[in-house]
């Protein structure tokens, strides 16, 4: 008999990832500083912000600690609500809900909204976008960090093909195992790494842990959009609202858009 393997969206599938590694760790602030280049801060100082698809809410964390008003928070599985409020409990101006980024009724609400490595998991990223501009207040900030074409060619080609076929199917759990037998070789080779690639020369000096989840990330979802600058930007001029940049941060991968609400 065949097995048959229940199909889990990819925000059931991280919430597995978040429950299971939920502890902040001190390189989270770097990754996020990456994530929304070249905002500092200070410019969080403050300000009212939405968190959208907060997995375990280490990107809220380093936010209330640069000084952030309020932080609201909401992913759509509760795994990760569970998580990212168990990591926030310390501070009394967060709120974490269980919600969909397809659902917000938040309008004119906030000064500063950031959605980090969501949008290209999406099945409707347009509509996730409309209601992350609606969100904002007029002159409001938008921040987005998706998944780039340019530089990850690799993954598309070699990584994809085993994801789409292969791991995004069988139960995460096992596909968490299914993992390292990726993680442990690129951990190695990452330790022998001289090249001039700025992604894979940060990569080299993380721990093995950080190098497997972010090997878990690539291997888990069953949407996984890896758009040129091009698509990327066609999608946000389509949208509108927002007068926009697109740039590549510090390290090379993905893009960054960064509006502000018109």
């Amino acid at each position: 008999m065949a097995l048959v393997f229940k199909i889990m969206s990819s925000t059931e599938r991280f919430g597995y990832e978040w429950n299971k590694y939920s502890a902040i760790k001190e390189i989270y602030e770097d990754q996020f500083k990456n994530w929304v280049n070249p905002l500092e801060p200070t410019d969080f100082f403050g300000k009212k912000i939405l968190d959208a698809g907060c997995g375990m809410g280490r990107n809220s964390y380093w936010a209330i600690k640069w000084g952030a008003k309020e932080v609201v928070a909401f992913d759509f599985d509760q795994r990760s609500v569970e998580a990212a409020k168990k990591n926030l409990a310390e501070f009394n101006n967060t709120k974490v809900f269980f919600k969909s980024i397809y659902d917000l009724d938040w309008q004119n609400e906030f000064d500063l909204a950031f959605s980090i490595g969501v949008i290209h998991h999406l099945k409707d990223p347009r509509l996730a976008i409309k209601n992350l501009i609606r969100s904002l207040k007029p002159g409001g900030k938008l921040v987005i960090w998706v998944y780039g074409y340019e530089g990850n060619e690799w993954i598309v080609k070699f990584i994809n093909p085993i994801r789409i076929n292969f791991t995004s199917k069988i139960p995460v759990k096992l596909a968490n195992i299914v993992s390292y037998f990726f993680s442990l070789p690129l951990w190695i080779f990452l330790k022998f790494y001289f090249g001039q690639n700025s992604y894979l020369k940060q990569l080299a000096a993380y721990k093995f842990q950080q190098v497997h989840l972010i090997v878990l990330d690539q291997l888990i979802p069953d949407t996984a959009n890896y758009w040129k600058r091009e698509e990327v930007d066609k999608m946000i001029a389509e949208i509108g609202g927002l007068d926009y940049s697109i740039a590549a941060p510090p390290n090379k991968s993905g893009w960054i858009i960064q509006g502000i609400k018109i």
